[in-house]
């Protein structure tokens, strides 16, 4: 697992060992990364369900202002904190212990882009989506990354269903909010 390109580009990543974790493949990453390129800049970004913290990393490599990482195992903290203090990253980041959908029920910050990758085939996905637009910015994205048997609604609280795309086992689509014309 590395930082695929940005100012920590090539930098290798910690990952959880002996844990029952699927980190976000390169190809997957690349793919998603590709996509919001050009968005990234400045931003603010939300890794809920962090694990190592690779892909608010990866946004923070490619410009994105800072990241807020969401995770409920304090080995899962331990490791991202280790991968911000690599990439030198520590000042652009914010690392909590909570449960994500506590997070999202007390927090009054917006984001340009959050990201969700939960533990598969619990059902957490579709409890956590309909809350997530009171903290997405105006012209914000949300990607999630889950198990290809899933599926997602094409709207859900004024967030639509705007991209889907398959690679093997899993799936990861996108949602922006509903606009007022649609």
């Amino acid at each position: 697992m590395r930082v695929i390109t940005g100012i920590a580009k090539g930098m290798r990543l910690d990952t959880l060992e002996g844990f029952d974790i699927r980190p976000t493949t390169d190809k997957v990453k690349e793919a998603i990364f590709s996509s919001i390129q050009f968005d990234l800049f400045d931003s603010e970004v939300l890794d809920l369900f962090a694990g190592t913290g690779q892909l608010g990393i990866e946004a923070i490599s490619r410009g994105a202002r800072s990241a807020v990482f969401i995770d409920n195992s304090r080995k899962s903290l331990e490791v991202i904190k280790k991968n911000l203090e690599k990439t030198q990253f520590t000042s652009k980041a914010t690392v909590i212990n909570m449960n994500g959908a506590d997070f999202i029920s007390t927090t009054e910050k917006k984001f340009d882009f959050i990201f969700l990758d939960p533990p598969y085939n619990k059902g957490i996905l579709s409890e956590i989506l309909p809350n997530l637009s009171n903290i997405l910015a105006e012209n914000g994205i949300i990607i999630c990354e889950y198990e290809k048997n899933l599926e997602l609604p094409e709207e859900i609280h004024g967030l639509m269903l705007n991209k889907v795309q398959k690679y093997g086992k899993i799936k990861v689509s996108m949602y922006r909010k509903k606009g007022k014309d649609e």
